[in-house]
């Protein structure tokens, strides 16, 4: 007999301790969700009405001399390779191979005005001078081939293409109007 009544002990404690766990989850529970309830109801930040934010690409490179780079082979060549992944870059060359992706698939949205007017003067000048490079760069860049065919037609229709920019242009960060 008394170790039946130990053992209704036992149980009674077993349930005691599961009850009040029982009852600690829900005073947990209603918790959460007067919580939930006053968080909800305060207030939200107004919604603003400005214009988003334009990301740009980096500019610090934008002063490189682009006439000397294209005036000599070996410096040419060496930016060339970079591009390809056959050689070594230089900072603004890994710069350059990492921008080249999203500025060709934007449509260089994120291009400021002078490296727009950088990046065409290259790429005409490779399109036209260095052909067999531009298919190079353009077989990994731009396989669909769609800004040499924009910029062939564009020059058919005898729009200038004429890009030369003089080292005082390129420092004062203007662009010269056509």
């Amino acid at each position: 007999m008394l170790i039946s009544f130990v053992r209704i002990l036992q149980i009674d404690k077993e349930f005691l301790i599961i009850n009040n766990m029982l009852r600690f989850f829900g005073i947990c529970i209603v918790t959460a969700i007067i919580a939930w309830d006053s968080v909800k109801s305060l207030p939200h930040p107004p919604a603003t009405t400005a214009a988003p934010f334009k990301q740009s690409y980096d500019n610090k490179f934008d002063n490189v001399d682009l006439d000397e780079i294209l005036g000599q082979e070996r410096l040419l060549k060496n930016y060339i390779k970079c591009l390809e992944g056959a050689g070594p870059c230089t900072p603004d060359g890994k710069m350059l191979k990492e921008t080249i992706p999203d500025a060709m698939a934007t449509d260089c949205a994120k291009c400021t005005q002078k490296q727009k007017y950088g990046s065409e003067k290259v790429t005409h000048f490779l399109i036209d001078n260095r052909p067999e490079d531009w298919e190079r760069l353009e077989k990994i860049y731009d396989p669909a081939g769609t800004y040499r065919t924009a910029y062939l037609a564009g020059k058919a229709e005898n729009k200038d293409t004429n890009l030369a920019i003089t080292t005082t242009e390129a420092n004062n960060d203007s662009i010269p109007k056509a």
